[in-house]
């Protein structure tokens, strides 16, 4: 039987020699509160179209019903912290606002790599069997995160910690190798309401409370349908994802910038133009965003978006690339090409390219768009 201490401060060595940050240690259990509050805001239909999460909700309030042998979980953290507020973009019209998240490699396979390493370590010198989970499994990262002392949910609902703000992403181990579990964090909220107040589409119904069917990161990357007309306009230019309510923490005064050169934005995606983003087919869209996460959504819910964003950017210079994709033979972004259509051309131009389209549209939803 390993010395817990020695064992626990050579995993640390070892996932800081591997690129994470902070390492956390606790145990599977304690997590039905957690449980409990995850099932009223399923039943509350708070998660939307993802209805993956109703599967295996057990799992999520047991670890141990999803892997019965583990005694320990390992949390583990690597920083993306941005090296400006990403909430400046937002004033840049013509571009195209991408999540910080998403500018650089995609973080489960960065993550996935590095704790692969870390756990075939410990396996070989612990003899301890391992499992390794990085947002693609029932694992509750978030709960398992404070009570190892990670960090601390935040109002927003999303992971705060003290040394890194708001940038973390989360991988875990899961062992059979008994070790000393960290104590939990505490919540330093205090009386702060930013990251609810700044939320554009209010999507926060109340503190802690998160209705993901407002959630403009929902609305970009998970939702498979037309974006209510009411989300449109608060959109602005956000076309993968929203950082408002993160960049917003005064926590992130503590942050660091990341050092991680996989997270390290590629230039097209902090700047992206809107009309060269509308140009993209789905064979352009795949090769230029290989490795991205935003590659997931697939071209179409992606130029929905952009086209959104273009209905919002004042900028009359896009309406020839836009009065293409109304011969696009996807409906969603047909939908979105009349709205965005609408929005920028004069009363006479829109009722003129209505008079010349809209009796060959069969899509009643496109339909409706150019009725509105």
């Amino acid at each position: 039987m390993p010395d817990t201490t020695a064992a626990k401060n050579h995993i640390i060595k070892t996932a800081k020699e591997a690129g994470f940050d902070v390492i956390r240690v606790t145990d599977p259990s304690g997590l039905e509160p957690n449980a409990a509050y995850f099932q009223q805001w399923l039943d509350k239909g708070h998660h939307g179209d993802m209805d993956w999460m109703r599967e295996k909700t057990d799992r999520r309030s047991n670890p141990r019903i999803l892997w019965p042998n583990v005694k320990s979980i390992i949390l583990l953290a690597m920083n993306y912290g941005p090296d400006q507020n990403p909430l400046g973009t937002l004033k840049l019209k013509n571009m195209g606002n991408i999540s910080v998240y998403a500018r650089g490699k995609d973080y489960h396979d960065v993550v996935k790599k590095k704790l692969k390493q870390v756990a075939r370590d410990l396996h070989n010198r612990f003899d301890a069997d391992v499992k390794v989970f990085v947002d693609t499994a029932p694992v509750m990262e978030k709960p398992l995160a404070v009570k190892s002392g990670l960090g601390w949910q935040g109002k927003h609902t999303n992971l705060v910690s003290r040394d890194y703000g708001s940038w973390l992403f989360l991988g875990s181990i899961f062992t059979t190798l008994a070790l000393t579990p960290d104590p939990p964090e505490i919540d330093h909220c205090g009386s702060c309401t930013q990251c609810l107040d700044i939320c554009p589409t209010n999507a926060f119904p109340a503190p802690n409370q998160l209705d993901a069917r407002r959630c403009i990161s929902y609305l970009t990357i998970e939702y498979k349908g037309h974006i209510a007309e009411e989300f449109r306009k608060p959109m602005g230019n956000r076309i993968y994802g929203c950082d408002d309510c993160l960049a917003v923490c005064p926590w992130n005064k503590f942050a660091k910038k990341l050092d991680e050169p996989a997270y390290l934005p590629r230039p097209e995606l902090i700047y992206p133009e809107l009309g060269d983003l509308l140009e993209l087919d789905d064979a352009s869209f795949r090769q230029v965003f290989s490795g991205s996460p935003i590659k997931r959504i697939k071209r179409d819910y992606f130029i929905r978006n952009v086209l959104i964003a273009a209905g919002n950017s004042q900028n009359t210079s896009l309406i020839p690339k836009i009065i293409k994709h109304l011969e696009d033979p996807a409906p969603i972004i047909r939908a979105m090409a009349v709205w965005a259509l609408s929005q920028l051309c004069e009363i006479n131009k829109f009722d003129a390219l209505k008079k010349k389209r809209r009796d060959s549209e069969t899509d009643q939803d496109v339909l409706r768009e150019w009725d509105r």
